[in-house]
């Protein structure tokens, strides 16, 4: 084989790799000591730099586990380890919802109110759902308890009062 064969194979192996490169959501961030949240929270940044509240492609979202359900990516990795860690413990948590997107939101908000005027749903635009760093869980007695002696081991706050099954991923 000629060298001028092999140097344009090799160009245009590392052209389709840049354009896949541009095309695919960044790899999931597992779950993992202090030190590398920070690096976590700033994928997940990334993706409020690039599209608007609401309007995240599913493509730039990572799934989790088999749930059907969707976060930033750093959550959802941060979410399996979590939900890992309290099946290891006995402790059995359900998701109910995950990334929701502007339409959701605007129907949220209209079936159950702003949480400013005394409703459950974040003015449209605004949700950490909405971001992809908000999850509502499915929580007994049991497993809220547990949430809140080890969601922040994994990123997580319970930061939205009258919401205790809202957890948004905080790194």
């Amino acid at each position: 084989m000629r060298v001028e064969g092999i140097t344009g194979i090799a160009t245009r192996m590392a052209e389709i790799r840049s354009q896949l490169a541009a095309l695919t959501p960044p790899p999931a961030v597992q779950a993992a000591p202090e030190s590398s949240f920070a690096s976590a929270l700033s994928a997940a940044t990334s993706l409020q730099d690039r599209y608007d509240n609401g309007r995240i492609p599913v493509t730039a979202l990572a799934e989790v586990g088999s749930t059907g359900h969707r976060l930033a990516a750093p959550a959802a990795a941060a979410l399996e380890s979590l939900l890992r860690a309290a099946q290891r413990d006995g402790v059995k948590i359900g998701i109910t919802d995950s990334y929701r997107s502007y339409d959701e939101q605007v129907d949220l908000a209209r079936r159950k109110g702003l949480y400013s005027q005394g409703g459950l749903a974040a003015k449209p635009g605004t949700s950490d759902h909405g971001w992809g760093l908000a999850v509502d869980l499915d929580l007994d007695a049991k497993a809220q308890a547990w949430m809140r002696a080890n969601g922040g081991r994994f990123g997580f706050t319970e930061n939205t009062p009258r919401e205790p099954w809202h957890w948004k991923f905080t790194a």
